[in-house]
């Protein structure tokens, strides 16, 4: 049988119908305003996406406890939140036919040092690398508050018009570090095996799906591997694939990689893989294979071809990031020349840390500027700018998080 059409519908098990197959990954905007909540830059950013044509916006990831941040500049929605500025984030991404879930997400231990906050993993195992905090290990009750946490976030999501919600267990956050034995030392029933570790994500699965409005879609984000010796690989993702299936998942989307080795950006691939886009092509049919749900694939694409080609190895969606970072009416560019691509962004090779570096800074220099009001069109800055813009960025932003966090001092951790 022959691979459905990229700009084919794609009907989900919840019934969502999405108008094509091209769905817009989930890229970290660092647009939070003040109290970490959504304005007018995120609305005009999802505006113009939905505009370009994708049959499904995923938005970056929202922290479902504003204490525990990827970033000072970050989203949370929580208990509390003002619903207004999440309700015109909503309107926005679906005003030009997209569909629009919201990426729920806790960072765990992959917290930097300097901004402070909350970070639990569920060992005191330190991440690998320079300048993140280190984490205290979770107890039972902190697990239970935090399924919790996932389920009221998704419930308030939906209330204010997202379509679904996409749990994040991918790229080294919180639940990818349940899922991996190198994060995971746990000697209780959320750990010692695949089956235990994978316990969280399936407990948040069924708590978020009972919260859910009839017709709202659950999708998940799952590494393929995490590209660390002893860690998460594809014969653990196979296993959690396969349990996914009892719980109620509408899409499973296959990426890979973590702060540590950031195989997502390209960072640590040989040369023709980035070349060839598609980073995770060679194990995501194997786990599309093992899925009950339909599948899409994330990581490098730019190209019609390369998308067509992932649909042809047996998954039902393709998602772009940095592409509609560089062409938001991607899409619809495609759809008329089936021969336009990008050019990547040229982010240093010196080292993979530099590639990584310099991709995400350039992303965030390109959707800074696409979400004002009048934004030409961007030029794509040379990437130790954009690093450099970004990191003076960060600092200049981390006062406002730390008042935040004073504001919210004597709550449980969780």
């Amino acid at each position: 049988m022959s691979a459905p059409g990229l700009f084919a519908p794609l009907v989900l098990p919840s019934g969502e119908v999405l108008r094509n197959r091209v769905v817009k990954a989930a890229m970290e905007e660092q647009l939070g305003a003040a109290g970490l909540l959504p304005d007018a830059r995120l609305h005009r950013l999802y505006r113009r996406w939905s505009a370009g044509g994708a049959g499904l916006l995923l938005t970056g990831n929202v922290m479902v406890d504003g204490r525990a941040a990827t970033s000072p500049a970050g989203v949370a929605l929580e208990a509390g939140s003002p619903l207004g500025p999440f309700a015109r984030w909503a309107e926005a991404a679906r005003a030009g036919g997209a569909r629009a879930w919201m990426q729920l997400n806790h960072p765990g231990r992959q917290v930097r040092a300097d901004q402070r906050g909350i970070v639990l993993g569920p060992s005191a195992v330190a991440v690998d690398a320079p300048g993140f905090a280190a984490p205290q290990a979770m107890d039972a009750h902190d697990i239970g508050r935090l399924v919790a946490r996932f389920a009221h976030t998704a419930a308030l999501a939906c209330e204010a018009g997202f379509t679904g919600v996409q749990v994040h267990a991918a790229h080294g956050y919180l639940i990818g570090q349940f899922l991996s034995p190198l994060a995971n030392r746990r000697d209780d029933a959320y750990g010692r095996g695949p089956e235990g570790r994978a316990r969280l994500l399936l407990e948040i699965l069924d708590a978020v799906r009972a919260r859910l409005p009839r017709g709202a879609s659950l999708g998940v984000k799952l590494n393929t591997a995490d590209f660390q010796r002893g860690g998460f690989g594809p014969d653990d993702a196979e296993r959690v694939v396969r349990l996914l299936g009892e719980h109620g998942v509408d899409l499973l989307e296959l990426s890979g990689g973590s702060a540590v080795r950031p195989a997502m950006h390209g960072a640590r691939l040989p040369a023709s893989t980035r070349a060839r886009e598609a980073f995770f092509l060679d194990l995501a049919p194997r786990l599309a294979a093992a899925a009950s749900m339909p599948t899409m694939l994330t990581g490098g694409i730019r190209a019609r071809p390369v998308a067509e080609g992932v649909l042809a190895r047996g998954l039902d969606a393709v998602g772009v990031g940095t592409a509609l970072a560089l062409v938001p009416d991607l899409p619809e560019r495609w759809r008329r020349d089936p021969s336009f691509a990008p050019a990547p962004p040229a982010c240093g090779e010196e080292s993979p840390e530099r590639l990584a570096a310099g991709t995400q800074a350039t992303v965030r220099w390109l959707l800074r500027r696409w979400a004002r009001p009048e934004p030409g069109t961007p030029r794509v800055p040379p990437p130790g700018r954009a690093i450099a813009v970004d990191r003076a960025r960060r600092t200049r932003l981390l006062p406002r998080y730390h008042a935040y966090l004073a504001s919210r001092r004597g709550e449980p951790r969780v």
